[in-house]
């Protein structure tokens, strides 16, 4: 592994907290913008900051997904306000091509914003084009970990962790022995969280009934950022049986969250604490807890190394035992439950004392 690793939260407890302050930063539309028009001026090699402040350049989907980019908001969010940095985050477009996220990542990178992010796997190539021509600026890149380059932070995570211990939380909150998953996209990455989520669920049941649908083959169809195509899906699977769905798929996931919740079975999110999003709050008593991916703590770590004069690079992996992954557990519902409780934390425990390794694939 190259660069440094760095701890994201120190306890559980924080990253939730982080996970949760989603519900208060991230709920403004969706636009380009800035954060704040502070900046500061110095030196990076004597340890002081001289960037205009952090470049964030969102995913598809963008701000006010309530999970993925809007985690990534608050870290910016709280960067700025701890270190009065301020920053620009700028939205996709439809349809858009990798030029188009090249030219936006040169425009944060000329403009002077450092550490410039892409959030998300999609980014590679832009990344690796625009840090080659600023390499006195710092990048990060969340979800990808092929760019190697010396001015190059690769944010990544073990999603499957998070997904083993809500497949835990799905067996054990079933009651008919069958629950689902559902995909934005078709890709490597997503199969990560299925993969977890199936481990965890037959480690309680081994005969449970799975059921498992990926709503697009490519992010440009819509997978991520379709909230009627996550509703269709969910509809299905419950119409099959299941009781219990899980979704990895963004801002398509407010449709399985509200359809579960017209159906009154459980829902898991992801990302985010998304019993605490405010614009879920119709639907939170069908929100049994969420798979977190501290994406926000990644963006503050990023934005804070810059700041202090050493920024990170190589891979930096957020996993159970550094508290870059975990599951939120802020449904009273959800804590009434010492079964399901109590599972969950054995199984988090067990990844992190090695006795479990989740699969991947």
């Amino acid at each position: 592994m190259k660069g440094a690793a760095v701890r994201l939260i120190s306890r559980r407890a924080g990253l939730v907290r982080a996970a949760a302050a989603v519900a208060v930063v991230g709920l403004v539309a969706t636009g380009c913008g800035e954060s704040s028009t502070g900046s500061k001026t110095g030196d990076k090699e004597s340890g002081t900051y001289s960037g205009k402040g952090i470049g964030l350049a969102y995913d598809i989907g963008g701000k006010g997904d309530q999970s993925f980019n809007d985690a990534a908001y608050a870290g910016f969010r709280k960067a700025d306000e701890e270190f009065g940095i301020g920053g620009r985050d700028v939205e996709p477009q439809d349809g858009e091509s990798d030029a188009d996220k090249v030219q936006r990542l040169t425009q944060l990178a000329q403009s002077g914003y450092d550490p410039v992010i892409g959030v998300g796997y999609i980014y590679a190539p832009a990344v690796k084009e625009v840090a080659a021509k600023f390499p006195d600026t710092t990048f990060g890149i969340i979800d990808d970990e092929t760019v190697t380059a010396k001015n190059v932070a690769d944010l990544v995570f073990h999603e499957e962790q998070a997904s083993y211990l809500a497949g835990v939380a799905a067996a054990k909150a079933s009651k008919k022995g069958h629950i689902g998953f559902i995909g934005g996209v078709d890709i490597p990455l997503i199969h990560k969280f299925e993969a977890g989520y199936v481990q965890g669920a037959k480690s309680v049941d081994p005969a449970i009934k799975i059921e498992s649908q990926y709503l697009t083959e490519t992010p440009q169809e819509g997978g991520f950022s379709s909230p009627d195509k996550g509703k269709a899906g969910a509809s299905g699977q419950i119409e099959a049986g299941a009781d219990v769905i899980y979704h990895a798929a963004g801002l398509s996931g407010q449709g399985v969250i509200s359809e579960a919740a017209a159906k009154k079975v459980w829902a898991i999110g992801v990302d985010s604490d998304q019993y605490s999003q405010s614009s879920l709050a119709a639907y939170k008593d069908y929100i049994l807890g969420s798979a977190l991916k501290n994406v926000g703590g990644a963006v503050y770590d990023l934005a804070k190394s810059v700041h202090e004069g050493k920024p990170l690079s190589g891979v930096v992996r957020g996993s159970l035992s550094n508290d870059g992954v975990g599951f939120a557990d802020t449904n009273p519902k959800y804590q009434a439950m010492k079964d399901v409780v109590d599972a969950v934390d054995k199984a988090k425990q067990d990844i992190v004392d090695g006795k479990v390794t989740v699969d991947t694939k």
